[in-house]
């Protein structure tokens, strides 16, 4: 009979989707080929500033990832064979 000691179950990494990516990019683009972060000229990256404040306003909050509960059960499990 084959005996392990611990068992134990890595659950794979899931790439979150980042919301509104494309607009920051144009966004920080915008930035670098004005060269100024702080500008208050409105023609400077107004289109691109209103299309990520847009896309922030309509993105969905992330809530917490399911966390898998199979090493629990694993380690109940394990306890009631030994």
């Amino acid at each position: 009979m084959v005996h392990i000691v611990n068992v134990k179950v890595r659950p794979r990494k899931v790439k979150t989707p980042v919301p509104c990516r494309s607009e920051l990019v144009a966004m920080l683009g915008c930035w670098a080929a004005t060269g100024d972060v702080l500008s208050t000229d409105p023609n400077r990256c107004k289109i691109v500033a209103e299309a990520m404040f847009q896309c922030m306003r309509t993105a969905p909050v992330a809530g917490k990832p399911h966390k898998p509960a199979i090493n629990y059960h694993l380690s109940r499990l394990s306890k009631k064979t030994k």
